[in-house]
């Protein structure tokens, strides 16, 4: 399988806004579709925050994304800065792997602490704040992602 026909795995926990995000890139705006199993998007693969929650699925999710993913979008919540993460959790992808900060419009007090997990867990900045209730920040972070989706609309 080719870079070009990989897609964009979301992680983060459960609530974070995975695949309200998820929909937001794909451009869809049915209803939203909850389950406890990957959801493989026009570019998205939507993983369920049980891949993170318990540690021995850890595998599959590794598994998944070198066999699928090109790109990694690693969500931490700014209304909910609970560790979810363990030291260096980016580092295991071989693809490039960008950090979000979801949920930017509420608890800006919480901003310099999800920049600190995502440093901590392997993310290198830039960071994208994206606020899908206020419609910010999710154009920048589709134009960080463009040249990969049109890559793969040409492939398709």
């Amino acid at each position: 399988m080719s870079h070009v026909r990989r897609k964009i795995m979301v992680i983060g926990a459960g609530g974070s806004g995975k695949t309200s995000l998820v929909n937001a890139i794909n451009d869809y705006h049915g209803r939203l579709r909850k389950t406890q199993d990957m959801i493989f998007g026009k570019y998205t693969i939507d993983v369920p925050g049980s891949y993170l929650e318990n540690p021995w699925m850890y595998k599959h999710l590794i598994s998944a994304a070198q066999n699928n993913a090109g790109h990694i979008l690693i969500l931490v919540d700014q209304s909910n800065v609970t560790e979810i993460y363990s030291p260096g959790f980016a580092r295991v992808f071989r693809c490039p792997v960008t950090g979000v900060i979801m949920k930017a419009d509420l608890h800006p007090e919480n901003r310099p602490i999800c920049e600190r997990q995502l440093k901590n867990i392997g993310v290198e900045p830039p960071y994208f704040p994206v606020s899908l209730t206020e419609n910010t920040g999710i154009e920048e972070l589709k134009d960080h992602l463009r040249e990969f989706m049109i890559e793969r609309d040409k492939d398709q």
